[in-house]
């Protein structure tokens, strides 16, 4: 098994160079196609009082800007395609709904892997690319690259963040083409329950013992969270570990994903220091 289709999702030209280099040299490592998608994302049109009409010169601004932006990440995913010698394409859709838009979504749902950057907060825009539609919608996938982490590096560490749900469960089998090619792969418990299946002392044996049927060598350790959140013990446990790659379910306990991407999963992802693959 390998990843095969790979999709770039191209937001900004700020880190658009830095999505193409993970999805071609991930690519080149399999002889993966690449599929480099960006939205024209056209932002809130300012209306002109008192009769609250569109001011058709600031609709034509922001058009422009929205298509430069569009031709300076073609133009970069373009170079990189030349450069790496990996098949690709090139997929552009102008929308004034963002990354959630149809095209987009269907676009995701055929390839084996996307991968996206997390957003700088010292460059604030709205053509940043709104994660949890793929999450939800795509059925596949996502690995997200820290906004500190420009230059892609081989994925030798890996943290599987294992909880026992089905969303750890389907980023575990989703990220297998990585593990499979990495040195050290730690399944990590935090706070493990006590079932009828295993005990905390042995969580996480049993895709321990499914993996090792791959030929990936794991090691299992948990944690107790004590009096911090769970998601502070994961962190914890990546900058101990020098982790290349944190695997984890995009999961929550609380009503709506604690109103759209909450919990362990939001806390992580504002403060990445790890590429994280999730699953949903």
């Amino acid at each position: 098994m390998s990843y095969k289709t790979i999709l770039a999702i191209l937001d900004t030209a700020d880190n658009s160079a830095a999505v193409a280099d993970f999805a071609f040299a991930i690519a080149a490592e399999s002889g993966a196609h690449v599929i480099g998608l960006h939205a024209e994302t056209i932002s809130a049109v300012p209306l002109v009082a008192p009769m609250e009409i569109p001011d058709p010169v600031a609709v034509q601004a922001l058009q422009d800007m929205a298509h430069g932006e569009t031709i300076a990440v073609e133009r970069i995913f373009r170079a990189k395609a030349q450069a790496s010698g990996v098949a690709s394409e090139w997929r552009s859709f102008t929308t004034s709904t963002g990354y959630g838009s149809a095209p987009l979504i269907e676009s995701a749902r055929s390839a084996d892997l996307l991968i996206a950057s997390q957003a700088d907060p010292a460059r604030p825009s709205d053509s940043h690319v709104d994660v949890d539609s793929f999450l939800f919608e795509s059925g596949r996938p996502v690995l997200i690259i820290p906004y500190i982490i420009r230059q892609p590096k081989p994925i030798k560490r890996v943290l599987i963040a294992w909880n026992g749900s089905k969303e750890a469960a389907r980023a575990t089998f989703d990220a297998l083409p990585i593990l499979k090619a990495a040195d050290a792969v730690e399944i990590f418990s935090v706070d493990p329950a006590d079932t009828a299946l295993q005990s905390p002392l042995t969580a996480g044996a049993d895709i321990a013992a499914t993996l090792a049927r791959h030929g990936v060598k794991t090691t299992l350790s948990t944690a107790r969270s004590v009096d911090k959140n769970t998601s502070h013990v994961i962190e914890n446990r990546l900058s101990d570990d020098s982790i290349d790659l944190l695997v984890m379910g995009a999961y929550t306990h609380s009503w709506l994903w604690q109103m759209i991407f909450g919990g362990t999963t939001r806390t992580l992802l504002h403060s990445m220091t790890a590429l994280t693959l999730l699953s949903r």
